[in-house]
């Protein structure tokens, strides 16, 4: 049964929205957060587990420094605190991909703290505080076999995969985000995105959604307009795109608004996100005095990261990816749109790699968001895992530039680039790729089409020079695209004029 929805400007006319953001990191490190197991992302199933991530009797985990370590860049990144001392603790809760029945986790001593991160959403900055950054560990992976959703319901058994148990995470908590009324959605999607290019830059993950290795889960909740009052919120699990938060925010809070306005109440629960139908549906009820029975870890020492080691590690942080964006779209001369289609691309490392190569800022755009771009989508690739580089690009752009090549002939160079013949310059010698610099090959060609179209000849003679276009098409036409159409037409009119 669906649920019932109201209009969002109406939503708007009467609650004021609540929401808060809890995005899980998984890190980049080479091996588990307590164990020496790999973390590398495909392998066959429970092929890199041990006693320890298995949690077996008497095996003991140790602390991955280099995630306490990303764990501090990210604090620092977000203008957090880093707490001097803290612990590990364990959220005792029964699940089948849990293999020890406790996550490893840290409850009320996180190891960051009250920081921030500003959002702009159309030119409006909204100020999202950050409650929390603590480190825990992954669980498993359940595959639900036999239904037809994937799910538990309806399907035949379950297998568990172990490899997951025991990767590094970094969970972020927002504070409530007030104040953001019609923009609720977008702001959302702006966060998650915007942090999103923050841990790229910071190289702790490659926050890739569609492989779950950064995820969010969205806290709403809507109270009547003006009141201040926050209403009982819903946590909708696991959202996995961009578009899908901003998604899910707009859903439910057209859902509560119905609930609320039919006299019920909203009931504190988990939500799944449906992609493909974009709503909601229940999963469990859920209580804010819901007891994990947290303890401190008895078999893992604290965590007390040294004031200068807290220093050395703020000078590795990376320019901040919004004020980096600002300065290169003043560098490029890029509008906004050009700027947004960019980022939304996921082109401006590349963008940024090919102009250092010597290309114009234009150029370098229009390859990468043009044709380079198709040829992504295609395949169902990001630009930057195509198997063409900036370097290559800037390469095909120098012989567009000295006339060697036009983009006709610029685009077959990319076929061959992509069918692994070679660099620019041997695609183009191996497929006779180059302009005809020839004067009399040209001249020759011109002659035949003057001769072909006497009609069009005559309009350029009484001095409509718009006729000689269509000229030019047959003299490339024959040329098989290798001329320069420029000079084409200055050989066309100076024989006609």
């Amino acid at each position: 049964m669906s649920d019932t929805l109201i209009a969002f400007d109406d939503v708007l006319a009467s609650y004021d929205p609540a929401m808060g953001l809890e995005v899980h990191v998984e890190l980049n490190t080479l091996t588990k957060m307590f164990c020496g197991c790999p973390t590398e992302f495909g392998a066959a199933p429970n092929t890199q587990v041990c006693p320890t991530c298995l949690g077996l009797p008497g095996a003991m985990p140790v602390v991955n420094r280099k995630a306490v370590e990303s764990a501090i860049r990210i604090g620092l990144a977000l203008n957090c605190d880093i707490a001097e001392w803290c612990r590990f603790a364990r959220k005792n809760y029964f699940y089948p991909d849990m293999p020890k029945n406790f996550q490893t986790s840290q409850y009320d001593e996180p190891i960051c703290f009250d920081g921030y991160m500003d959002v702009d959403v159309d030119g409006e900055t909204f100020r999202v505080e950050i409650e929390r950054a603590h480190m825990e560990e992954d669980t498993g992976k359940s595959l639900h076999v036999g239904g037809a959703t994937g799910r538990i319901h309806g399907a035949d058994h379950s297998l568990v995969d172990y490899n997951r148990a025991g990767i590094p995470l970094i969970e972020i908590v927002t504070k409530p985000i007030l104040g953001t009324g019609a923009k609720a959605p977008e702001v959302a999607r702006a966060y998650v995105a915007q942090l999103r290019d923050l841990i790229v830059a910071l190289d702790v993950s490659d926050a890739r959604m569609d492989q779950g290795s950064i995820r969010a889960d969205v806290n709403l909740s809507l109270s009547p307009k003006g009141s201040g009052v926050l209403g009982t919120r819903t946590e909708t699990k696991n959202v996995n795109s961009l578009r899908s938060v901003e998604r899910a925010v707009r859903y439910e809070m057209s859902r509560h608004a119905a609930v609320l306005g039919s006299g019920q109440k909203i009931l504190q629960e988990t939500r799944h996100w449906h992609e493909d139908t974009g709503v909601t549906t229940s999963g469990r009820e859920k209580s804010d005095a819901e007891d994990y029975r947290y303890f401190p870890e008895p078999d893992l020492v604290p965590v007390a990261p040294s004031r200068e080691w807290v220093e050395e590690l703020r000078g590795t942080l990376p320019e901040n990816p919004t004020a980096r964006r600002a300065r290169l779209q003043a560098e490029w001369g890029f509008s906004d749109l050009e700027m947004r289609d960019t980022v939304g691309a996921g082109a401006l490392n590349v963008i940024e790699q090919t102009i250092a190569a010597g290309t114009s800022p234009q150029a370098a755009r229009k390859w990468w968001l043009g044709e380079l771009a198709r040829r992504a989508n295609e395949q169902g690739l990001l630009v930057d895992a195509l198997p063409v580089t900036p370097a290559d690009v800037a390469r095909v752009q120098a012989l567009v530039d000295e006339g060697s090549l036009n983009d006709k002939l610029a685009r077959q160079v990319f076929d061959g680039l992509f069918a692994g013949e070679g660099t620019p310059d041997e695609v183009v010698a191996a497929r006779g790729l180059a302009i005809v610099s020839d004067e009399g090959a040209l001249s020759t060609a011109v002659d035949n089409a003057i001769a072909a179209n006497p009609d069009v000849a005559d309009k350029i003679r009484d001095g409509k020079v718009a006729a000689a276009g269509a000229l030019i098409g047959a003299v490339m036409k024959e040329m098989r695209g290798q001329a320069d159409a420029g000079r084409v037409r200055e050989l066309i009119l100076e024989k006609l004029q």
